[in-house]
């Protein structure tokens, strides 16, 4: 794909330039975003995030002018399916890069995807630039000098022989000098998946199914030009130079044989080598500036509408940098992990497992994984939504085989915390369980995840029409959900449907009939069957509208003339903090501005048990969805201005982007999502052809905006004293169906 893109990006450069078409919007507003600092960093907890979409790094510069990145890929998996880091490098210059008394500036350029430092003394100046290529998984380091300088570059393992590991890790393998390179890997020599699947009672139909894991192999190859061995993990300049171009190339993959995985990785590096660098770091840019150029969102005024226009384009960035991989983006971290410390064990993990540790380990949270994906609709970045729908897409055999092994019937059910072939976390289902559900309580009947992935495919097959996507991903996915809940459950005396046993998120432990999935299964199957006769079959769509009718009611409360959404039509056993009735608002807008019944839907607001902001929590967005202009502003603001629920100033993060640790860990990936999420509604909410503007936007609020809408539609312009000015909407068509 990468490559493909690359190919793509230079006949553009070549035929028409590397200007972008900033529609309502300039180029000093997105240079206002950059995040620049005036001073190096005292450690990891101070870097900056880069990434290709699958290639990322987290950078920093220590006071003594050692440049120091973390490398991480969304494919390096351990055998245990944890997501470890590459490795750790370190570039020490002499002169250092960093003098006392020099002046000094790291930026992040996000318009061009690049870090730049400079540092200049006197006469003497220093100019670096950190960009990871986005098209190819190559790591660019080119550094300038006004005067000659040597340097160091050193690969730092942490994962070494005699120290604890975590997650599966063994110690990384260091290739023996070759002259010119350094090279390093983990290979998996053991996996847990066969153990899983054996554990989960699906030991039948292991032969069906390729290990994911074994022999798995991630690493990288270091080389710049006058660099030459001093040892195995060190390249040194062969005499003082002016300029070094370093390179480091990472891969990963399943091979029969460490040497195997060497002759890609070489091969991997020849091809990348062959582009000229003017021409990679040219397409590189041009990818960048199509990115930025797809959507915005730019908010003048007070300061604190400046920083929620921060928050909303760095979060933006980190998901770019990390959202084009093999797999999806991790909520707990992303590829931006670095040592930390588990708040909940006050323990420093980094003296234990280093950087390779994240809190909730390595599998994938429906409920803490969507959040990005929701933003992703309305800003236009749908590419990055492929790997979530892909991973579902290849566990679709294995969920239908545990299907028919439990249950005896068609279908298949999502369970809430999945490895990514997509059977429960060992933690959660237990060891040596022999029932069919999970030991955890938490999660034992939740499989909600099944009906929101459906309604988030089924929003993405209104943004793109893609056909293709709906006949191979999109329609076996969603149809399988809904088959499984139709064969499961029992019907009443009346024929409705039975939703018992069950549960109401994670919160109501006891349920029958929980709203989520009442509301989700009623949604669902609507969007299908308005989907073209074309991709559906006569019996689906007889079956879709069978099934449909017999689903029971919403379940409501009714005191003094005053109506509300419960949780579920009964329910017990409250163990979490979640507000399950308001899934009717978000994400399954069964209610909302412009549509029937919004009373009920603010009382079931006003009578909410959580009323909290912040981490997963999702009352910004619920807000906005109610046209709550104040209460959406007040969350927005608060998400955007707090980076940590939880006051551990000592650990802060300096990136002002890096949320967390929250519920989950640093970088959270929910808090910022659910801040975009959020400003997105505030400003244009989309409802089947209908787009309406200003739902929840505050007047003194004067902004610029670009945002995508279904049906290939982009809609831009300024909002100033409450109105939309400078409307343009593409194409002209769709200007109809504008509801301001």
């Amino acid at each position: 794909m990468k490559n493909q893109f690359l190919h793509r990006a230079l006949i553009t450069i070549l035929t028409a330039g590397s200007c972008v078409t900033w529609a309502t919007a300039e180029p000093d507003d997105l240079n206002r975003c950059n995040v620049v600092w005036d001073s190096p960093s005292a450690d990891c907890h101070g870097s900056m995030p880069i990434g290709n979409g699958d290639l990322a790094a987290n950078v920093w510069v220590e006071p003594n002018g050692d440049l120091l990145f973390y490398l991480s890929k969304s494919d390096s998996w351990s055998g245990e399916q944890e997501l470890l880091k590459l490795g750790r490098i370190r570039v020490k210059m002499d002169p250092a890069l960093v003098a006392d008394g020099a002046v000094f500036k790291q930026e992040l350029d996000l318009e061009t995807g690049t870090i730049r430092i400079n540092s200049q003394l006197g006469t003497r100046n220093s100019q670096l630039s950190f960009w990871i290529d986005a098209n190819q998984d190559v790591v660019n380091v080119e550094i300038e000098g006004s005067e000659v300088f040597s340097a160091q570059v050193m690969l730092e393992p942490w994962r070494v022989p005699g120290k604890k590991l975590y997650g599966g890790a063994v110690a990384d393998a260091v290739l023996p000098a070759e002259g010119t390179t350094i090279r390093w890997f983990q290979r998996n020599s053991k996996s847990i998946f066969e153990g899983t699947l054996k554990n989960q009672h699906l030991g039948g139909v292991i032969d069906n199914y390729q290990d994911p894991l074994m022999n798995r192999t991630f690493g990288g190859l270091i080389v710049g030009e006058g660099l030459q061995s001093q040892d195995s993990k060190t390249l040194k300049t062969a005499a003082p130079l002016k300029k070094l171009h370093l390179r480091v190339h990472a891969l990963t993959a399943q091979t029969d044989t460490e040497d195997e995985w060497v002759a890609q990785l070489e091969k991997q590096r020849a091809q990348a080598d062959a582009v000229p660098l003017e021409t990679s770091r040219a397409a590189h840019e041009a990818y960048w500036s199509d990115f930025w150029s797809r959507s915005h969102i730019f908010i003048t005024g007070t300061e604190a509408a400046k920083r929620v226009t921060s928050a909303y384009t760095l979060q933006r960035w980190i998901q770019a940098c990390a959202g084009r991989g093999a797999f999806p983006i991790k909520f707990n971290g992303s590829l931006f992990t670095v040592d930390g410390v588990d708040l909940n064990r006050r323990t420093k993990v980094e003296e234990e497992y280093g950087p390779d540790y994240r809190k909730w380990g390595g599998c994938y949270w429906f409920q803490n994984t969507r959040e990005p994906y929701w933003a992703m609709l309305y800003s236009g970045d749908t590419d990055q939504m492929a790997p979530l729908f892909e991973m579902y897409r290849k566990a679709l055999p294995l969920l239908k085989d545990r299907t028919q092994t439990y249950f005896n019937h068609d279908g298949i059910f999502c369970s809430e915390t999945i490895y990514f072939w997509g059977l429960n976390r060992e933690h959660d289902f237990g060891a040596g369980n022999l029932d069919m559900y999970p030991k955890n309580a938490y999660v034992r009947y939740y499989w909600d995840s099944g009906n929101e992935l459906s309604m988030m495919m089924l929003d993405y097959y209104a943004h793109t029409g893609d056909d293709r996507f709906a006949r191979n991903t999109l329609i076996p996915i969603a149809d399988e959900v809904v088959t499984f809940y139709d064969l499961h459950h029992q019907r009443t005396p009346e024929g409705k449907v039975l939703f018992s046993p069950s549960m109401s998120l994670e919160t109501w432990h006891t349920a029958e009939d929980p709203l989520p999935v009442v509301v989700g299964l009623k949604t669902v199957l609507t969007r299908l069957l308005e989907l073209p006769d074309s991709l559906t079959s006569e019996e689906q769509r007889t079956r879709w509208t069978r099934f449909r009718s017999e689903l029971p009611e919403i379940p409501f409360g009714e005191e003094d003339g005053k109506q509300w959404i419960k949780p579920a039509r009964t329910y017990s056993d409250c163990k979490n903090s979640e507000n399950p009735e308001l899934y009717a608002v978000f994400p399954y807008r069964a209610y909302g501005v412009g549509k029937p019944d919004l009373d009920v839907a603010l009382e079931t607001w006003e009578r909410r048990r959580i009323k909290q902001t912040g981490g997963w929590r999702q009352d910004a967005i619920q807000a906005a969805m109610l046209g709550l202009t104040d209460e959406a502003r007040r969350d927005v603001t608060k998400n955007a201005t707090r980076q940590c629920l939880i006051r551990e100033p000592v650990y802060q993060a300096r990136f002002p982007a890096f949320w967390g640790p929250n519920f989950d860990w640093t970088p959270d990936q929910c808090q910022g999502s659910v801040t975009m999420i959020a400003l997105q509604r505030m400003l244009m909410q989309c409802d089947g052809r209908e787009i309406r503007l200003l739902p929840a936007w505050p007047k003194e609020w004067t902004a610029s905006f670009k945002l995508h809408a279904p049906y290939h539609t982009t809609v831009e312009g300024r909002v100033k004293n409450g109105k939309v000015i400078d409307l343009k909407v593409t194409p002209e068509s769709r200007r109809n169906d504008i509801v301001q």
